[in-house]
């Protein structure tokens, strides 16, 4: 889904995959294959050998096993290093995929693997649970959540965070991003933004999320003309709300729920019309697994259909300054 995100907005994209599925994995069943470390630095090389990394952001997401992020961390400290005479001329987007909802879905070798590659990335994508695995500060409340982004910028020296699936005991109903740009001391800059929560359960939402980051980052990096400068991270004086982070986010979350809203509706409505007989279906002897077969494939995030949405998103999700920035900010307007 992230390559087909990006090059619908204009992205050229280079993909390597890392898994060669039949379908996602919320079927909870598929063929395929995982592509191996080999075969991931194998494609890099023929890449190079062709004179073709010439890539100026780089988007990475799931590995399937410690060895295949060893292979990733290795392919995106070369790009930095060809790009290291000129700043701000590559950005690497690290979403650190190893598991949600309290449990990891990769082997444990995998965290130390992600750990060691955090000060070689500009901007991680961490749901909740996986900035509580990074940062080792158990998430409870917006405060501890912002305790984490900043031990992560002072300790790995980040430069940009976004926590994403942020759902805490106070809010139910509400879905949150959680980001921050380090200032020159790494210090946090920690915005919030807000959404209702949907009531169903979708796959590819991450990818979806972190390619349209990839664009609308740009996007603001560019109008606020920080693509010539390291990280592309602002002046200390620039406020919580008004970082590229920040800008970026509230479209991304624009889109993204546009268009999860109608998916939901579409299942909702295609549900309901198959009442009747489920044709091949009916070969699944067990209904329970039948039925759930049924709802995965009818809540398939409807990207094409809804493409418009992603170009063209609503702004309703506007960010919030939080903690210490909430206060300067308040401040500052008392000033002006």
């Amino acid at each position: 889904m992230a390559a087909f995100v990006m090059q619908s907005l204009g992205c050229d994209v280079a993909a390597v995959n890392t898994v060669q599925f039949s379908n996602h994995t919320g079927y909870k069943q598929w063929k395929g294959t995982k592509t191996s470390a080999e075969e991931i630095a194998e494609l890099y090389a023929g890449l190079k050998q062709s004179y073709l990394t010439d890539f100026d952001m780089m988007l990475t997401g799931y590995a399937p096993s410690a060895e295949s992020v060893k292979a990733i961390g290795a392919i995106a400290r070369d790009l930095k290093l060809k790009a290291s005479t000129k700043a701000g001329s590559f950005f690497w987007v690290l979403d650190p995929v190893m598991g949600d909802q309290g449990k990891l879905y990769v082997s444990e070798e995998v965290v130390p693997m992600y750990t060691n590659l955090l000060r070689d990335a500009d901007l991680i994508l961490p749901n909740q649970f996986e900035a509580e695995v990074l940062s080792e500060v158990k998430i409870t409340s917006l405060s501890t959540l912002e305790e984490a982004i900043a031990k992560l910028h002072k300790s790995y020296r980040i430069p940009h965070i976004i926590v994403t699936s942020v759902q805490l005991p106070n809010a139910p109903s509400t879905m949150s991003i959680i980001g921050s740009t380090a200032r020159s001391d790494f210090s946090a800059r920690p915005f919030k933004i807000d959404v209702p929560a949907i009531d169903c359960y979708f796959s590819g939402t991450g990818d979806m999320f972190s390619a349209l980051m990839v664009v609308r980052l740009r996007e603001a990096v560019t109008t606020a003309n920080l693509h010539t400068t390291k990280s592309w991270v602002p002046p200390d004086d620039i406020r919580a709300t008004d970082l590229p982070l920040a800008q970026a986010a509230e479209k991304v979350l624009g889109s993204l729920h546009s268009v999860l809203t109608k998916t939901k509706e579409a299942r909702d409505s295609e549900l309901e019309g198959m009442s009747g007989p489920l044709g091949a279906m009916e070969k699944e002897k067990d209904s329970e697994k039948r039925l759930g077969l049924r709802r995965t494939k009818a809540a398939e995030v409807k990207v094409v259909r809804y493409l418009g949405d992603l170009r063209d998103p609503v702004l309703d999700w506007k960010s919030q300054a939080l903690g210490e920035e909430s206060e300067r900010q308040e401040e500052q307007v008392l000033k002006d």
